[in-house]
């Protein structure tokens, strides 16, 4: 088939494609450190495509933002916090990719949406506690970091997680964007071949659609990094615990 009749074999309508756009659009501006408006992201694509098969379609899109991203904040990674969860969030993904054909999506988002929610709360109570300490035991970043891991390849839900762990770490905003990006970055770019082979989400068919949303993702991404200049440290710590909210409460009523 040609490029076009590619995309034709969608089926998309326009509303279709608008929502779509929208949500790519919302990637841009998430990678680009406006952190808590991945779970729309999701919800969009699942609604078009179905909840599985749109994990495959996200994927490839969300490396290519993670590129712009590690570049553009590369110099603000902190290293130290991506050597503590990357191991447990490839364990994280192995188990994913082992249970993901057969978890209920029901349970999962339930799941997910106290996960999320408790979460937030916990950070809400630290936030307002005052406390300049920080978590430093294992367990802490290892849940953190098995959580983010298979809730990142089950449903490319795992950015609460890890903002919840770079909130608790006290990490100044552009630290904060900076390891999130490179973090992901590696995990994205490792669960590429499962999606390929072992589910089958990423065909060369995805792959065209891919690409003609690419312009949405870079547009999303460089408007999301101007306004991350004009948010101050505190207000970002907010605007990231409110919006994780919002968005475990959409996951838990949908």
């Amino acid at each position: 088939m040609t490029y076009f009749e590619i995309l034709q074999s969608f089926h998309l309508t326009v509303l279709q494609w608008t929502a779509i756009c929208f949500a790519v659009f919302l990637l841009g501006l998430s990678k680009s450190g406006i952190k808590g408006i991945g779970i729309i992201i999701v919800l969009i694509l699942a609604f078009v495509f179905g909840e599985k098969a749109s994990t495959g379609i996200l994927l490839p899109m969300l490396i290519c933002a993670d590129i712009f991203a590690v570049v553009y904040y590369n110099k603000h990674a902190q290293w130290s916090y991506i050597k503590k969860l990357l191991p447990a969030m490839v364990i994280g993904v192995l188990v994913g990719v082992w249970v993901g054909n057969d978890i209920s999506e029901v349970v999962f988002k339930r799941i997910m949406a106290v996960i999320i929610i408790g979460s937030v709360l916990i950070m809400f109570y630290m936030e307002n506690r005052k406390s300049t300490t920080v978590p430093t035991n294992k367990w802490f970043s290892n849940s953190a970091g098995f959580l983010a891991g298979f809730t990142t390849m089950v449903g490319n839900l795992a950015g609460p997680i890890s903002d919840i762990y770079f909130l608790a770490m006290r990490l100044p905003k552009n630290e904060f964007i900076g390891t999130a990006a490179w973090l992901f970055f590696i995990i994205n770019v490792f669960k590429l071949p499962f999606h390929f082979f072992v589910w089958k989400t990423v065909s060369v068919e995805t792959l065209v659609l891919n690409s003609i949303l690419i312009p949405m993702v870079i547009l999303g991404f460089f408007l999301g990094a101007y306004i991350v200049k004009l948010i101050s440290n505190v207000n970002y710590r907010r605007f990231v615990l409110i919006v994780t909210a919002l968005g475990g409460i959409i996951m838990l009523i949908r």
